[in-house]
C-alpha cells in the first residue's frame, strides 16, 4: 500500500453517509425523547414562560461562544431569513408551545399528540422542496393527523382542551423548523444552522427571561433545575446539532423516520421518571399515529 492511499484509507469515514446520517439522527431522537418528561418536571417548580424562554436563552449564549470560538463565517443573504425561520420553529414555537401544554397534561399524552411529528416534518419537506408525491402519500399523512386529534379528542373526555390545540402547534412549529433547517445545514453545517437560529432568537429570549425573573423569582428543586438545565443545554442545543447533522447527511426523508421511534421513547421515560401509567388507550394512540406517520413517510420515498 503506498503512502497516498494509506493516507486515502485513514480520511475514509467509519460509517458510510447512509448509515452516519441515521446514527447522527438517531442520538438526535434519544435527546430528544426526554423534552416532554423533563418539562412535564420542570413546569412543577417553573413557569412556562421560564423555561420556554431561559432555555433559548442559555442554549443562545452557548452559541455565541461556539460561533465566536471557531470563528464561523456570517450566513449571507436569504440565509438569515431561512436561520429565522429555524428559529421560530424550534427555539420559539416548540418550546413554549409544549411548555404551556405540558403545565395541564401529561407528557404520555403530549408524546402522541407529537407522534404525528414525522409525517408533518415530511410534508413540509414536499412543500418546501415543491416535489409531487402520489396521492397515497397525503391519504396516509391526513390520517395520521385524525388519529392524533381523535386520541386527543377522546383522552380530553368528548373535546379538544387548549393543551392539544398548543402540542398541535408545536408539532406544526417542529415541522416547519426541521424540514428548513435540515436544507440549511447542507449550507451552513449541522451545529452552525442550530447556533446561528439560536443567536437570532436569544435576544429576546434573555429579555423575556430576565422580566420574567423578575416579576416571578424562580424557585424549584435540585431535579427541577437539572431538568431545565437539560432542556437548556441539550434538547435546545446538542440534540438539534445531531439532529441537523443527520438531516444533512441524508437521506432527509430516511433520517426523519427515526422519529417514529420518539413517541414510543417518550412514553417509557414518562412512566419510568414519572410513574405515569402506561394505559391501552395511550398505546393503541401511540400505534396508530406512528403507523400512519411511518406509511405517509415510505410513501413519499417510494417512486
Amino acid at each position: 500500500m503506498t503512502a497516498n492511499s494509506s493516507a486515502t484509507a485513514l480520511r475514509e469515514p467509519v460509517l458510510s453517509p447512509p448509515r452516519a446520517g441515521l446514527a447522527w439522527g438517531f442520538l438526535g431522537v434519544v435527546a430528544f425523547s426526554f423534552t416532554l418528561p423533563l418539562t412535564r418536571i420542570a413546569v412543577d417548580g417553573l413557569s412556562p414562560l421560564f423555561i420556554g424562554a431561559g432555555r433559548g436563552a442559555v442554549a443562545g449564549l452557548m452559541a455565541v461562544v461556539a460561533l465566536l470560538v471557531t470563528r464561523q463565517a456570517l450566513p449571507r443573504g436569504t440565509q438569515w431569513v431561512r436561520a429565522a425561520v429555524v428559529a421560530g420553529g424550534v427555539v420559539v414555537g416548540f418550546p413554549f408551545l409544549t411548555s404551556y401544554a405540558l403545565a395541564s397534561t401529561p407528557a404520555s399524552h403530549g408524546a402522541v399528540v407529537i407522534g404525528v411529528l414525522p409525517a408533518a416534518t415530511a410534508v413540509m419537506a414536499v412543500l418546501r422542496g415543491h416535489e409531487r408525491p402520489p396521492k397515497a402519500f397525503w391519504i396516509m399523512a391526513s390520517l395520521g393527523a385524525v388519529a392524533a386529534a381523535s386520541f386527543a379528542s377522546l383522552q380530553g373526555l368528548g373535546g379538544l382542551h387548549l393543551a392539544d390545540l398548543l402540542l398541535f402547534g408545536a408539532v406544526v412549529a417542529a415541522a416547519i423548523g426541521y424540514a428548513e433547517g435540515g436544507l440549511l445545514a447542507r449550507e451552513l453545517g449541522a451545529w452552525q444552522t442550530v447556533s446561528w437560529a439560536l443567536v437570532l432568537a436569544a435576544p429576546v429570549m434573555i429579555v423575556i427571561t430576565g422580566v420574567e425573573m423578575a416579576e416571578h423569582p424562580p424557585s424549584a428543586t435540585p431535579v427541577q433545575w437539572a431538568a431545565f438545565a437539560y432542556l437548556a443545554v441539550i434538547s435546545q442545543n446538542l440534540g438539534f446539532l445531531a439532529w441537523y447533522r443527520g438531516l444533512a447527511i441524508g437521506p432527509m426523508a430516511q433520517v426523519s423516520q427515526i422519529q417514529l421511534t420518539q413517541p414510543v421513547m417518550t412514553i417509557l421515560w414518562a412512566a419510568l421518571l414519572l410513574a405515569e401509567p402506561l394505559t391501552w388507550p395511550t398505546a393503541l394512540g401511540a400505534l396508530a399515529v406512528v403507523l400512519f406517520a411511518a406509511l405517509s413517510v415510505r410513501t413519499r420515498l417510494t417512486p
